[in-house]
């Protein structure tokens, strides 16, 4: 089990990653191109990744296996960007590097060249470098607007449970897994661990390569995160690319594609919510989620004094790319530009 250890100062500077996290999603999605080919979800992504990548990712798997301690040092606290995190990882200090290696050698025999690594090689982390940013841009920046949408929906969530009931709501709906009893955060995980934040607070990152349980860094003097599952819809990465904005809005009209793809993002929101994000009236908003709605592409969930839009698999399909524009003609049934 983790314990996570709040004060109440901890409580108040609970934070959420505005953007996916590019060095936890580098590593995560290294463990699983390591993991299972069947896996539900990364399967397809990691039968088309292995004609991708090239020899320098055997370094990568080698530090991020699909099981166990992957060095800390890898996942650098809140860089912004790839090149940014890259240059973090690179640039990590000796001291470090001997640690979180030594650590890692515990567990599992190592390359030769890690000896080379736990000394700051500059070679040597160069070419770990080198390898991180063709990983990334080879595998992941081609996806990234995806990766980008299942977090971003996945933050709105836990934002809106933090608004309607606070810290307690927020941190008991990450997951199954997952138990708040306050002040201690209880995760199901592989081993025992204590974290104590003493005011420092929790990074929440959402991420779309994390699976099953959350994850942390062992060094409980690294800035505390606390990384999680956000693909609850079992989004795929794999699949036609997503059509552009111009696409969508030849198709929709440009007002009515923006509206569609706030849903998206948003994981399910109101039309008081669409109406002040898209700068627009409540009731131009409830003109636009009403022709979605009755061409498919969105559902409305009604409660007491609330409703709600969602996207259907239609809608989905068509965000995605899964049902070309093409085979879409206004005449049969799709809903033609707003005027």
């Amino acid at each position: 089990m983790l314990h996570i250890h709040f004060s109440t100062a901890d409580l108040s500077r609970i934070r959420i990653a505005q953007d996916p996290d590019p060095a936890w999603e580098i590593l995560l999605s290294l463990h699983a191109l390591g993991g299972p080919p069947d896996h539900v979800v990364f399967g397809p992504w990691r039968s088309e990744t292995l004609t991708r990548v090239d020899s320098s990712t055997r370094m990568l798997l080698a530090l991020a296996p699909p099981r166990g301690y992957s060095p800390d040092f890898l996942t650098p606290a809140g860089a912004p960007d790839v090149r940014s995190a890259v240059d973090a990882v690179v640039s990590t200090g000796r001291r470090r590097l001997r640690a979180d290696l030594a650590q890692f050698a515990v567990r599992r025999r190592t390359p030769s060249w890690t000896r080379l690594m736990a000394e700051g090689d500059t070679e040597t982390m160069d070419r770990l470098g080198s390898a991180l940013n063709r990983y990334h841009d080879r595998v992941l920046a081609r996806r990234w607007d995806r990766i980008r949408a299942v977090t971003e929906a996945e933050r709105s969530l836990r934002a809106r449970d933090f608004l309607d009931g606070g810290a307690e709501r927020l941190l008991g709906g990450l997951g199954p897994l997952v138990r708040w009893e306050a002040p201690v955060l209880t995760v199901d995980y592989p081993l025992h661990q204590e974290l104590r934040l003493r005011g420092r607070g929790l990074r929440l990152v959402p991420s779309y390569f994390c699976w099953r349980r959350p994850i942390t860094l062992l060094d409980e003097e690294l800035t505390p995160v606390l990384v999680y599952p956000a693909n609850r819809g079992l989004h795929l990465l794999t699949g036609p690319e997503r059509p552009g904005r111009s696409a969508l809005a030849r198709l929709l009209g440009r007002t009515r594609a923006s509206v569609l793809e706030e849903i998206a993002l948003s994981g399910g929101t109101t039309g008081a919510d669409i109406a002040r994000r898209l700068g627009m009236s409540p009731v131009a908003a409830g003109e636009h989620t009403a022709v979605l709605r009755s061409t498919g592409l969105i559902a409305t969930h009604r409660g007491a004094d609330i409703a709600r839009h969602t996207l259907t698999p239609l809608g989905l399909a068509l965000l995605e790319g899964h049902l070309p524009i093409g085979d879409l003609p206004y005449g049969t049934g799709a809903p033609g530009p707003e005027h």
